[in-house]
């Protein structure tokens, strides 16, 4: 089956990280770079984005040779979104130590002409407002996934409704899937959100792994794979997005397997990304190491 393209809108940005294990300056950061990334491992992809003027691209050479076409990511007079966070060696508890929103708080997507048929669509955690900005830009694609958070949730609850009505698929944590519906069991709160659109629902659970709810009733769970040492867990969502993303491009979506795969395929990619700062683990990985570690799945889950 030919690979087909992804379309990703989300965040450029520069971040400033410190974990027991270190501390970087300025490194690759933004959803739309976690996601790329992951996703080119496995399918063409195509960035809508803004960074500003002081944007080192050189750090962005290496997506060039990975299939991800730049033509929408923008520069713009001023700062990058700069973010600077701390991690503690339990690695869910992190401190937000400053947000610079820079060019990215006047971001408004444009989608080239020649992405607008893009069959795969990756809407990152953006305000919902520019979610729909952007598919209204598009022509009827495939498949849409979206991202988001509390703060969106909590904040602009009436044009996420919107979006929500508009998407095939809703990736959110356990918290979120409660702040959306609030429903405190996590069944009762898949079931109300299928009645806000998505058929398809992926609640992330960090360390504990992840699960896959369709309308049709399917239920599927998989643990994450163990990491000896979690680095920085910084982008590990988005990775696992593109991983899944990325696998769903080139296989038939009617399959049930496809989806069980891609939720596979999302949290390996995920068990990597936090092994080393930023995307120095993804950015090299080969298809030698995304099979062995696939292997290394079945023999932990097999029973």
């Amino acid at each position: 089956m030919a690979k087909k393209e992804i379309l990703v809108v989300g965040s450029a940005a520069l971040d400033t990280v410190e974990a027991p294990a270190g501390k970087v300056d300025d490194i690759l950061g933004g959803s739309s770079f976690y996601f790329s990334t992951a996703a080119s491992l496995l399918a063409p992809v195509r960035i809508v984005a803004v960074t500003g003027s002081d944007f080192p691209k050189e750090k962005i050479e290496f997506l060039k040779s990975r299939d991800v076409d730049l033509e929408g990511l923008e520069t713009a007079e001023g700062e990058t979104f700069r973010w600077g966070g701390r991690y503690y060696e339990d690695p869910n508890k992190r401190d937000t130590l400053f947000t610079r929103l820079g060019v990215f708080e006047q971001f408004q997507p444009k989608i080239p002409n020649h992405f607008k048929s893009t069959p795969l669509v990756f809407l990152g955690n953006i305000h919902p407002a520019l979610q729909s900005q952007v598919l209204d830009q598009i022509d009827n694609p495939e498949l849409v996934v979206m991202d988001t958070m509390n703060f969106w949730i909590n904040g602009t609850p009436d044009e996420l409704r919107e979006v929500l009505k508009r998407v095939d698929v809703i990736m959110i944590n356990d918290e979120e899937a409660t702040d959306l519906t609030g429903k405190t069991d996590l069944l009762a709160a898949v079931d109300q959100i299928y009645t806000f659109g998505p058929k398809n629902i992926v609640i992330k659970k960090g360390q504990h792994g992840a699960m896959l709810f369709r309308e049709n009733g399917e239920m599927f769970s998989l643990p994450a794979f163990p990491v000896r040492k979690v680095v920085d867990p910084t982008g590990a969502g988005d990775t696992f997005a593109g991983g899944f993303m990325g696998y769903l491009a080139s296989h038939p979506l009617e399959d049930k397997m496809t989806w069980r795969h891609a939720v596979l395929m999302g949290s390996v990619l995920g068990g990597f990304v936090v092994e080393d700062f930023s995307m120095e683990k993804t950015k090299v990985l080969t298809q030698q190491d995304i099979d062995t570690r696939i292997e290394q799945y079945k023999e932990l889950v097999a029973f």
